[in-house]
């Protein structure tokens, strides 16, 4: 067995590497730089836990939030591994013992933020300790081209002129192909090594929703779900108080989060979310990063995402155990005005605008695509798959339908107005609703008032969105969110081309067919329910006990093999996948007892 067999097996309890962990992990050992772009749940963290463990010297670990790293922290002393933080939240006598452990050598992997590493002070004590390797984790913010650029991290492309003997490794969850070599460039001069693993997230299902009233689809969703974890992603902080206020009515545990909260606030229910097993998280998108939590059973998004690379960096905080997790977005044409203003309404460059336009413009193509969801997913990080079968495109096939007539109305009275007006208004004229703008106007005159007003304002309204989806129609922002016709929609009001649309309806949605879980299929866990709900009470006492996350005891999938395999001895609970010889010790005695007694 190789060293890094044998350390996978005996410090975490392995006994076998993920996709792409062992070919990075080599790399790193012959010291040699790596930026490793891996799927959330990937498995990046052992990528350089396990150089760090075999290098002579000492890695240090930039990461950008507390949260994320006191977990790892918790983690890795959990499994013996002597790790440390150094961050401004820490008492200062526990932050100078660490700091102080570091130097003596009696730590071996620390984490620290990238504004405490870059002060002078810290940089010259580090000088003397050679150390073997600088951990850039969340690295895409990094880059100004990526979607969660932060200043503190770029001082830290002065590390590989600062430490030229050290190796550097960056990691991200995503990062498009002019992010990546941003990313590599300034910390590695381009000389760093790219990893692009897979994408493609097996476990998770995919479905998207028109949004017609949040509330209610939220339950809907949610029904049968009241003892899983999960996190509903939400526009506005008002939204996120809303919807746990309104979830709370409706029985279920949660609670919300924002980054307009005290400190201590976030913490506390950063702290209950890693603990408890069904607490719900509205949330907006201050919260994530860093938060590791394996057993999210869902993530729902109540409003449309920024990116594609955000929306996939967030639906991947579900499932990171590799059970079966499901995903749902809803999204209105509402959604798309308001994500297209806050780009508009940005300082940033036009050149970033640019960029972010059309990665707004892949999620809505992805949003109303009729071919499988996962497929058009893969297909922006250009990756290939066969359809899933599993999400709501492949259940429930949308049917395309000839709509020429239909877009021809809209643009023409888009036209006739002058291209200088939004949807609802251009609905109204459609529709022939006499409001008073429309009077004020003079838009009930014009030839196209009231030629649609057989259709509803809400399949106007998704016509509309589907329009703009597929580039023939664009919302401008400098005009307050007029409609305005494209190039390839005048080919069409022209009777040059046709237009198919996606069949609009506004029906309870299908549920979508969960997979089996790769560790235990549904039958047997719905007969061991007992079971998993006394293993999983064992585990959260234990959890509080020693305070930290339950998942930091065993994952869910662990817990799934204990149903699976039913060990009666410690030498045979430690043949599980998961169960590394530390926890072993600490608690193997305490489940065992568990599975004993549900067989008496």
């Amino acid at each position: 067995m190789s060293d890094i067999n044998k350390i996978l097996s005996d410090v975490w309890g392995y006994s076998s590497f993920r996709a792409g962990q062992e070919e990075i992990i080599n790399h790193l050992l012959q010291k040699k730089s790596v930026l490793a772009i891996m799927p959330t749940g990937g498995g990046k963290s052992i990528c350089f836990q396990i150089p760090a463990l075999l290098f002579e010297n000492q890695t240090v670990v930039v990461s950008p939030l507390v949260s994320l790293m006191n977990d790892q922290v918790v983690a890795l002393k959990d499994v013996g591994v002597k790790a440390e933080r150094v961050h401004s939240d820490m008492p200062d006598v526990d932050r100078v013992k660490a700091w102080e452990d570091f130097k003596k050598g009696d730590t071996k992997i620390l984490y620290i933020s990238p504004e405490s590493l870059m002060q002078h002070s810290i940089l010259s004590e580090l000088k003397p300790l050679r150390i073997s390797m600088f951990v850039i984790d969340e690295a895409h913010c990094i880059s100004k081209w990526g979607s969660s650029f932060r200043k503190d991290y770029e001082q830290l492309k002065d590390l590989g002129t600062l430490f030229p003997d050290s190796v550097i490794s960056a990691f991200t969850a995503t990062a498009d192909e002019e992010t990546r070599a941003d990313i590599n460039q300034k910390l590695t001069k381009g000389k760093g090594k790219i990893f692009l693993n897979k994408f493609n997230r097996p476990n998770l299902s995919l479905a998207v929703q028109e949004k017609k009233s949040w509330q209610k689809q939220l339950l809907e969703f949610l029904a049968g779900r009241d003892n899983e974890a999960g996190i509903v992603y939400c526009l506005s902080r008002k939204d996120t108080e809303s919807c746990a206020l309104h979830l709370a009515n409706k029985g279920f545990n949660a609670m919300h989060y924002h980054a307009g909260m005290e400190k201590f606030e976030k913490a506390k229910v950063q702290d209950r979310f890693m603990t408890e097993d069904n607490l719900i998280i509205c949330a907006t998108i201050a919260f994530g990063m860093g938060i590791d939590k394996s057993n999210v059973r869902f993530v729902v998004h109540i409003s449309l995402p920024g990116s594609m690379e955000n929306f996939y960096q967030e639906i991947g905080r579900a499932g990171r155990d590799g059970l079966e997790s499901d995903t749902l977005l809803m999204f209105g044409l509402q959604d798309l005005f308001q994500r297209r203003k806050h780009i508009f309404d940005s300082d940033a460059s036009d050149a970033w605008k640019l960029k972010e336009g059309k990665r707004l413009e892949s999620l809505m193509a992805y949003c109303d695509s009729a071919i499988c969801r996962r497929q058009t997913l893969l297909a922006y990080f250009e990756e290939t798959c066969d359809p899933c079968g599993k999400c709501d495109n492949c259940l429930n096939p949308p049917q395309m339908i000839e709509g020429t007539e239909y877009a021809q109305m809209i643009m023409s009275a888009i036209y006739r107005t002058g291209q200088y007006f939004g949807a609802n208004h251009v609905v109204d004229v459609v529709r022939g609703v006499q409001t008073e703008k429309v009077k004020q106007k003079g838009h009930d005159k014009i030839q196209t008032f009231g030629v649609g007003r057989t259709a509803s304002a809400d399949f106007w309204k998704t016509f509309i969105r589907q329009l703009v989806s597929s580039k023939y129609l664009k919302i401008n922002i400098q005009k307050y969110g007029a409609l305005q016709i494209t190039p390839e929609g005048e080919k069409v009001l022209n009777g040059l081309e046709e237009y198919f649309y996606r069949k609009i309806c506004f029906n309870k949605p299908i549920k979508e067919k969960r997979i089996k879980a790769d560790v235990i299929d549904s039958d047997t866990l719905n007969e061991e329910r007992e079971l998993l709900s006394s293993l999983k009470s064992t585990r959260l006492q234990l959890a509080k006990e020693i305070r930290v996350p339950a998942y930091i005891i065993f994952p869910d999938a662990t817990l799934h093999q204990m149903i699976l395999h039913k060990p009666q001895t410690i030498e045979e609970m430690g043949h599980l996948n998961g169960v590394g010889p530390h926890k072993l010790e600490k608690y193997g005695e305490f489940f065992l007892n568990v599975i004993k007694k549900s067989m008496e």
